[in-house]
């Protein structure tokens, strides 16, 4: 694995923990909700997650990323489509999504 792909893939796992980190560490919708700047802060690592996959893809197309794709398409709603994100959508992605990516670039990085 080259280099760029393993920077890349260590910016993905810090965008994860910095969502943790912009959630105080804690799982609750309402919270979520209410908080407009940490929900901004949540789709801007979203942002670099997407972005740092889609770089990943064209240098290793066949790299172990599942929903690879979908995470782009996610970076670029987010971009370009951002008066339309479902913040029921993002909560589904980061409660359950982003731990089994974690765990894939985890392993990836061990390689």
């Amino acid at each position: 694995m080259n280099n760029d792909i393993r920077k890349y893939l260590r910016d993905i796992l810090t965008a994860i923990d910095s969502i943790d980190i912009h959630l105080d560490r804690k799982r609750d919708f309402n919270l979520f909700l209410k908080n407009f700047t940490s929900r901004r802060a949540i789709e801007r690592e979203l942002e670099i997650i997407g972005e740092a996959t889609n770089r990943i893809l064209k240098i290793e197309p066949e790299i172990k990323i599942s929903e690879g794709r979908l995470i782009v398409d996610l970076r670029n709603k987010v971009i370009h489509s951002y008066d339309t994100v479902d913040e029921m959508i993002l909560w589904k992605i980061i409660n359950r999504d982003l731990p089994v990516l974690k765990e894939e670039i985890t392993a990836l990085l061990q390689q």
